[in-house]
């Protein structure tokens, strides 16, 4: 099983990170309101960014380093994210 961290752009245009072994089924619940507490109330969000992990546990450790960005850091991230998509 495969683990991926994630980074969500919400409504009002704040971020979101995540972690979850499928991608499109988190995103689903987090637009259905089923997902995170923070992200009910700022539906839709979209997938910006997205990254592979091993385990489980290297996944919580990447989120926690997402979180721990700030807001010019992770919309850095999120802008190298999509100029590597071909």
């Amino acid at each position: 099983m495969s683990w991926w961290v994630y980074l969500l752009r919400c409504r009002d245009g704040s971020l979101y990170a995540g972690c979850t072994t499928d991608l499109q089924r988190r995103l689903a619940m987090h637009n259905a309101g089923t997902g995170a507490k923070y992200t009910r109330s700022r539906r839709p969000v979209a997938l910006v960014y997205q990254e592979p992990c091993k385990t489980k546990s290297e996944a919580l450790k990447r989120e926690l380093a997402l979180k721990r960005l700030t807001k010019a850091q992770k919309e850095a991230l999120v802008s190298e994210f999509e100029r590597s998509i071909p």
